[in-house]
């Protein structure tokens, strides 16, 4: 493919499916919390369950998960998967519309649409190299990061006018339909689905697992990469968990301004996608990936900073740089993981990657809250901006420093 990524009939198909995907899973991050409180007339311990359920699919069959996408045609794994999430979705306008909706029928539901999506996750990012070849990673990726920063911004906005529109029940219908969308997007692409690479040994379930994890150890680069990522992820899980806290009780803004300042980051994940394929050809990948914490972390020390009147305006600079560095960051770490992994491995390193970081973010939202409640919110969110400044350092003593780009790197048995 020497034309790019964006001329590629396939990809644009691979693209088109992620609209349709990104769009969906966001507005039903809204539309099943609304179902429940307003059709269901549930508490706040059931909400937070429900939303708790939609992310912790990943923790309960992450590895694993690594393992099966390994063994298996990723694009039929992903169209499985679209296709469980939207039989899934559809179940609840219809258990509504007969009387048989109840909250528990919610909860399995959100559950086992985050074991669907655990499953399509995995298989999209190994699969990329297959459709666009390692030369086009960074583009492709760059490419999906826009795709997935609009469907945050506008994914949640799009959920609630629907809510509103025709009620929560049939907002959900319109995430099914999303995802059947994405299947037939996926079907659509042309490009064989090339048939797993075949086991080694007859390992296990749990040999495999193992053989992904030691590889995500041993790796010199990719290593520091996971710890940088730990600790990030820690950090900002603890300074979204106290946001709106923050604006509201702390800054004393009203409500739909806190909604516009939430938005920010959106935004800034958006520029960082669309800039992203133009930095990476211009200063090199690996240089990239390191930079962008480097230069973009201690714009975060302006969020504590953020008062009534003019210097609201630090929180959205904060969160806009913020998140266009860490999307930057993403598509250079996720485009080496493509880059170094071994033929029949990537799906397992993926996994336990993502599995690893995304363990933090539950335990930094938690320790948001205690460490808020020992010292102040804004003496908090001191501590984790502070904390986040931090975390690239373990890059800095790692031989990322000294590449240009990833392709310096040979894939390794």
């Amino acid at each position: 493919m020497t034309t790019g990524v964006l001329r590629s009939p396939d990809f644009l198909r691979f693209l088109s499916s992620h609209v349709a995907n990104e769009i969906g899973t966001n507005i039903s991050r809204v539309a099943l919390p609304l179902v429940a409180v307003l059709t269901l007339n549930v508490g706040a311990f059931e909400v937070g369950l429900l939303s708790a359920l939609q992310s912790a699919a990943f923790l309960a069959v992450g590895l694993p998960a690594g393992v099966w996408v390994d063994r298996m045609r990723r694009r039929r794994v992903m169209v499985t998967a679209d296709l469980v999430r939207c039989a899934l979705l559809a179940s609840v306008p219809i258990a509504h519309a007969l009387g048989l909706l109840s909250m528990g029928m919610l909860l399995v539901v959100a559950l086992l649409a985050g074991v669907a999506q655990v499953f399509n996750d995995v298989a999209d990012q190994t699969y990329l190299p297959e459709l666009v070849g390692k030369e086009h990673l960074g583009s492709g990726n760059s490419k999906l990061e826009v795709v997935r920063s609009g469907g945050a911004l506008a994914g949640p906005g799009v959920g609630g006018a629907l809510a509103q529109l025709v009620g929560a029940p049939l907002t959900v219908l319109a995430t099914a339909l999303a995802s059947l969308v994405s299947a037939v997007a996926l079907r659509s692409i042309r490009t064989l689905d090339r048939p797993p690479a075949p086991a080694r040994g007859g390992a296990g379930m749990g040999r495999d697992i193992r053989a992904g994890v030691a590889f995500v150890l041993r790796d010199g680069v990719l290593r520091p990469i996971m710890i940088t990522t730990m600790g990030t992820n820690l950090c900002l899980s603890a300074v979204i968990s106290l946001s709106v806290l923050f604006l509201a009780d702390v800054v004393l803004l009203p409500a739909g301004l806190i909604g516009v300042l939430l938005m920010s980051g959106a935004v800034g994940g958006l520029l960082g996608g669309l800039t992203g394929a133009r930095l990476f050809g211009r200063y090199g990948t690996a240089r990239v990936t390191w930079l962008s914490l480097a230069v973009t972390s201690p714009f975060g020390l302006l969020l504590p900073m953020t008062q009534a009147g003019w210097r609201v305006s630090f929180f959205v600079v904060a969160s806009i740089v913020l998140s266009w560095g860490a999307v930057l960051y993403n598509v250079g770490q996720v485009t080496y993981r493509q880059t170094v992994a071994p033929e029949g491995m990537l799906g397992r390193v993926n996994a336990t990657v993502r599995f690893v970081v995304w363990s933090t973010m539950p335990l930094g939202a938690l320790l948001g809250g205690i460490v808020a409640q020992q010292i102040g919110v804004r003496q908090a969110l001191w501590v984790f901006m502070g904390g986040r400044l931090l975390s690239f350092l373990p890059l800095l003593f790692s031989p990322l420093v000294r590449l240009r780009d990833f392709t310096q790197v040979r894939t390794r048995p």
